[in-house]
């Protein structure tokens, strides 16, 4: 009882003396997610510029303007009613402050959004780094869980071979060696059984022992045959 509560502290002491791990973003922790959609993003803005500026270049061509907007709205949501509306009264007026003031807005707007998403990537990146280490963490922590399940195990055989050796010894001295030899060998075998079993080449020498036994056994099963046989035999 005392060598686990020794174990225990000895682990607590080891879990105390980790550093925290710090906190996961509130981001998808797979780097692809994020990267498609960027490209995709990314190619379709690419598109509407394109074709927005192409139809600028073509102003003297109705046909031309039409079609490159088209192609442009394509690769854009539907504009909501107020939008439109607004849209609508900016152009009946045609006041170039007024067209500056959107110009204005949208390049501010797009250098937020870049902003924005350039700290969605950043999050993401930091998110996987913190999965990574909780995952590193978690198969350190179990690794050492078994590691001291195995010693606690080592341990209890150990000390079961040290009292089994112990009633060899005492038996040797008052009963007699044949009956505490025997004891104080199935002591030694107790304590090392542990050691033997995490060999590499325990299944060796279990396969090798199962098969002697099994030879004797059909040595045995032979010889009572053989017995039985020559049983009627005269003599």
């Amino acid at each position: 009882m005392r060598l686990l509560l020794v174990i225990s502290l000895l682990m607590a002491g080891c879990a105390a003396s980790k550093a925290p791990l710090p906190e996961q973003p509130n981001a998808p922790t797979s780097e692809g997610i994020v990267a498609t959609v960027g490209k995709q993003w990314d190619q379709a803005d690419q598109k509407v510029a394109a074709s927005v500026a192409i139809a600028r270049e073509n102003a003297d061509k109705p046909e031309v303007v039409r079609s490159e907007t088209s192609v442009a709205l394509s690769f854009l949501p539907a504009p909501e009613a107020g939008e439109l509306a607004l849209a609508r009264a900016r152009a009946s007026k045609a006041d170039q402050k007024d067209y500056a003031e959107a110009v204005a807005f949208g390049k501010k707007l797009l250098a937020q959004i870049d902003a924005n998403w350039a700290k969605v990537e950043a999050d993401n990146r930091e998110a996987l780094r913190v999965s990574q280490l909780k995952d590193a963490r978690i198969k350190e922590l179990t690794a050492e869980v078994e590691r001291v399940k195995r010693e606690a195990s080592a341990n209890l055989w150990t000390m079961a071979g040290v009292g089994c050796a112990l009633i060899g010894a005492v038996a040797t001295a008052f009963v007699g060696p044949k009956v505490g030899l025997p004891l104080l060998a199935c002591g030694a075998a107790i304590g090392a059984f542990p050691f033997v079993i995490d060999s590499p080449w325990f299944p060796w020498v279990a396969g090798l022992f199962a098969a002697v036994l099994a030879g004797l056994g059909i040595w045995v099963a032979y010889d009572a045959a053989s017995d039985k046989v020559h049983e009627s035999d005269p003599k």
